[in-house]
């Protein structure tokens, strides 16, 4: 078994907040990251498949056909984006960093079945000191 990382960067706004509390319960609750005017951040994503070496090519994967799924379904979708507002995978959810890899997850995972292999781990990381990783459920 082999397990191979791709990297990928978005710049992207949100809002931490819960529709049914008012904005004061909501700074009282997330701190700065409730701004109504949203706030922002440089994300780096890595995506790690894992599988086998293909004896014909040496390699367990083509990364072109790697980056278009990320490209296509991820970084698109929320690079100079408003995540609360434009992201249609993140509709109707809290927008934390989770939640985010959570969604980056199910948009890529079929797309990388496809090809014949294994979504292994999602991380993603929101400030110098803000990393998530998620493994699926």
């Amino acid at each position: 078994m082999i397990y191979l990382t791709r990297r990928e960067r978005f710049s992207a706004a949100h809002r931490l907040f819960q529709p049914g509390l008012s904005d004061i319960e909501n700074l009282e609750f997330y701190g700065s990251c409730a701004n109504p005017n949203w706030h922002g951040h440089n994300y780096v994503l890595w995506v790690t498949v894992k599988g086998e070496i293909n004896r014909e090519n040496g390699y367990l994967v083509d990364l072109k056909k790697v980056s278009k799924i990320l490209k296509d379904r991820v970084v698109d979708k929320l690079d100079h984006k408003n995540i609360n507002l434009e992201v249609d995978f993140m509709k109707d959810m809290i927008v934390s960093t989770e939640n985010l890899a959570v969604g980056i997850w199910n948009q890529i995972e079929p797309g990388l079945r496809k090809l014949g292999i294994e979504l292994h781990s999602v991380k993603l990381q929101e400030t110098e000191n803000n990393i998530v990783e998620y493994f699926g459920k």
